[in-house]
């Protein structure tokens, strides 16, 4: 690597990884090597003045990222030739590359590296019920605020009047949600499916008609794949519905979005606050198709019940399902 690529910023140093792919056509990006993790990996194999230097790095990553070859190799006790041939024994080409792969560690693994202090306990001595329940109720809270029930309607007429519906959601916390809003609305005799492969979703996307509906769930709005599927279903003039945050490109591509701006407690230890924001979005959209549909939803969840409670013994007030 040269000395002039070493200095492009780190979004341009991404994009010299695109390459064609054997037929010519689409680029693809190398994944960024991460080097956190290969410092561990490698651990073993280092010699003890190398493993020193390994210490240094882990212990302070941001140090490193801002220090010079001689800073690191004076706080490990080390020579400079020993930092340059630690890096080396980890995969890098040396310092200066060891240096660019770190910092794009650090970009996403900051909030990861260093333990945060411990939420203050509540009333109970626990602090979890802080971080649990109080973040659930702030998203709830959120939904309650900015939702417009006038447009919870409204996307419940649009499901309802839907020939088909297909949800769209790619991602951990994404797909379950989609898994969620399928469960929710076949129930009520909604013909509906949920999709999180990106390439089914196109191509299901591809076989839509005027009267079909897509749903699209992304909690920050960015996911290219699931806008790729709903610009793909609007050309197929299908009707499109979201579920993400407010001012965003995947809630800009729709027809209707529902949306919740959800402020995250900076603790990755926690479950995600948003999820519980979307699960009531979800709630009250279902809840709204089942009294517009109201007879034909009541007699397919009559239908259910029965199948169920004949299933296994049970009583009528139990969740539906279950």
């Amino acid at each position: 690597m040269t000395d002039a690529e070493m200095e492009q910023p780190l979004d341009e140093e991404r994009s010299i990884n695109g390459k064609p792919d054997e037929a010519g056509s689409e680029p693809y990006l190398r994944p960024v090597p991460d080097i956190l993790s290969q410092i561990k990996d490698f651990y073993g194999d280092l010699r003890p003045a190398e493993r020193r230097v390994a210490d240094v790095v882990l212990a302070d990553v941001t140090f490193s990222v801002d220090a010079s070859n001689a800073e690191i190799a004076r706080r490990a006790d080390v020579s400079e030739p020993t930092v340059t041939r630690f890096c080396r024994a980890i995969g890098c080409e040396g310092v200066r590359d060891f240096k660019l792969k770190l910092a794009q560690s650090v970009v996403v693994g900051r909030l990861y590296l260093s333990p945060l202090p411990r939420p203050e306990s509540g009333e109970d001595g626990s602090p979890l019920w802080n971080v649990v329940f109080g973040e659930a109720r702030n998203a709830l809270a959120v939904v309650e605020r900015s939702l417009d029930p006038a447009d919870v309607m409204r996307a419940a007429e649009l499901v309802a009047n839907a020939h088909q519906v297909l949800v769209f959601g790619l991602g951990g916390s994404s797909t379950a949600l989609a898994q969620e809003t399928q469960n929710r609305l076949f129930r009520y005799g909604v013909v509906v499916s949920a999709h999180s492969d990106p390439y089914v979703m196109k191509m299901t996307a591809s076989t839509l008609k005027p009267n079909d509906l897509v749903i699209a769930i992304s909690s920050t709005g960015r996911t290219r794949e699931v806008i790729e599927a709903v610009a793909l279903a609007k050309h197929y003039r299908a009707k499109t519905l979201a579920l993400t945050a407010p001012a965003t490109d995947v809630a800009g591509e729709v027809d209707l979005a529902l949306t919740a701006a959800i402020p995250e407690f900076p603790d990755p230890l926690k479950p995600t606050a948003s999820r519980y924001a979307f699960l009531a979005i979800i709630d009250l959209l279902s809840t709204a198709v089942g009294y517009r549909l109201d007879a034909d939803a009541r007699e397919t969840l009559r239908r259910i019940k029965y199948t169920v409670v004949n299933h296994r013994k049970g009583s009528a007030s139990e969740p539906l399902g279950d």
